[in-house]
């Protein structure tokens, strides 16, 4: 019998979690020096070897925060491209990224669209079988290998991966000659694995670079203590040039609309479109960089979709502003953009007032949580036109366990977080008793489920012509989960 897309994504949840290996490396992080290796190992068992890979003619990016967005630009002006070439043309472009939101198979697309569920199990199984009754991959690890399998098959012709974790260790890193390389925004994340000071998190993104590939990162870099320094320094050891790429004119100046919502993303954007002029040159040099084709650029950027960053959504009275932010940097940059949503929406003729509603989650204990909080509500109040009224705290758990769904869809499983504190909501009652002193007169209320959170703000009786306006953020989990009730 044919092995089905649910039965694909019950078998990849029984993979050793994330958690469990950030834990691992978190106490012996020689652990990490294995990585590299073990991964060219299990790429072998599938029936590869690395050279495969340059056949894919890969964009490698990493970063701490934007490398997502950056991503979805490069893969927007691609396919733009694509879709100005002869409707006989077999021009393929896969994009592998993470984490997802609602479905797995959204970290392996091809030509902008997610994975059928037909194909994703064809991969899966295809990959899964190759190990036998061997120990399988842990989960990042196993998926990374069935995208690189799925565009090999599927024969790519440009690959676009986003690194998970890091960039030194990363089991993306398995790739030889990548086409061109790009070191996205850095700030403090994972510290665990990968330092406590920029510099410590420059040398294991800069990991990525490799002799083959001019890389690409955004002059904000160069603002990081010690981030400057390292990536020259690595840029020179491996023999590559590093280039600092600074925001296009049309993009600072507003004459190319922006895809995706936030100031910040014209700095992912321009980055983007520096990638894919540094690919054409290198692969398709006959390819003209003239008038038409920045205009592909151009539609490309401006039609560029990332759900779950700075994404609004309307539901009746209520605006959902949700944004996956999950450092500091870019928690404070989701609520500099939610200030200005809130501006926005109170201009609007049909509105005579707003009530402001959070709902926020943090599940991993290492990004210091509340730190997180006190960074958002320090943002908020000098820009915010009143205070959140109502504070939410919830795990990534989607549904309630009396819910009329009746059901844990297996792709909204967390594999990242500590189920023991998940189940007493550790986080969020530090979360709740963090909020309640900064700001006293706030409704502050911890719930077991997202689905549970909805129904506060969607429970909430206002008068007429007030709209309630929810910030989410804090978790990219978090934001799959709303996503998953709002269109569920």
């Amino acid at each position: 019998m044919a092995r089905s897309y649910a039965d694909a994504v019950a078998a990849l949840n029984t993979l050793q979690s994330n958690h469990q290996i950030v834990e691992a490396l978190r106490k012996n992080p020689r652990l990490n020096e294995n990585a590299i290796p073990e991964m060219v190992d299990f790429w072998t068992t599938v029936g590869y070897n690395t050279a495969d890979l340059d056949r894919l003619n890969v964009i490698h990016i990493a970063g701490t925060k934007g490398k997502g967005s950056t991503a979805a630009f490069v893969s927007s002006i691609f396919n733009r491209y694509r879709s100005s070439l002869p409707a006989t043309s077999d021009y393929k472009i896969g994009l592998y990224t993470s984490p997802h939101l609602r479905f797995v198979r959204e970290r392996i697309q091809i030509n902008g669209s997610p994975l059928s569920e037909e194909k994703f199990a064809k991969y899966f199984f295809e990959t899964w079988d190759k190990f036998g009754s061997a120990t399988k991959p842990v989960y990042f690890r196993f998926l990374t290998l069935m995208a690189f399998h799925t565009f090999i098959s599927e024969k790519v012709g440009i690959a676009i991966v986003e690194c998970g974790m890091g960039g030194t260790y990363d089991s993306t890193n398995i790739i030889p000659s990548p086409v061109v390389t790009a070191i996205t925004s850095l700030g403090i994340d994972h510290v665990g694995m990968l330092g406590s000071t920029i510099s410590e998190i420059a040398r294991h993104k800069a990991g990525i670079m490799k002799q083959s590939a001019k890389c690409y990162t955004p002059l904000s870099n160069q603002e990081k203590p010690g981030a400057e320094a390292v990536l020259e320094e690595v840029a020179q050891s491996v023999g590559t040039e590093l280039t600092w790429v600074t925001t296009m004119p049309d993009l600072a100046e507003n004459r190319t609309k922006l895809g995706l919502q936030g100031d910040f993303q014209k700095e992912n954007a321009s980055v983007a479109m520096t990638i894919v002029k540094e690919w054409f040159a290198k692969k398709e040099p006959e390819t003209p960089y003239d008038a038409k084709f920045r205009t592909i650029v151009s539609d490309g950027i401006a039609s560029a979709r990332w759900p779950g960053r700075c994404d609004t959504r309307h539901e009746g009275n209520i605006t959902w502003c949700i944004d996956g932010g999950h450092t500091l940097e870019s928690i404070q940059l989701a609520g500099k953009w939610f200030a200005s949503e809130i501006k926005h929406i109170t201009t609007l003729p049909s509105v005579t007032a707003v009530k402001i509603y959070l709902v926020f989650n943090q599940q991993t204990r290492e990004r210091n949580a509340s730190g997180l909080a006190r960074a958002l509500y320090d943002t908020l109040t000098p820009l915010l036109p009143q205070a959140i009224s109502t504070a939410l705290f919830t795990p990534n758990t989607t549904f309630s366990p009396t819910s009329i769904i009746k059901r844990t869809a297996p792709d909204l499983i967390s594999v990242g977080t500590n189920p023991d504190e998940v189940d007493k909501l550790v986080v969020q009652n530090e979360l709740a008793a963090t909020w309640k002193q900064l700001d006293a007169d706030a409704r502050v209320e911890v719930k077991t489920s997202i689905e549970d959170t909805a129904g506060v703000v969607r429970d909430d009786v206002v008068e007429e012509g007030v709209q309630k306006v929810v910030l989410v953020t804090g978790s990219l989990h978090l934001v799959g989960g709303v996503l998953e009730i709002l269109e569920g």
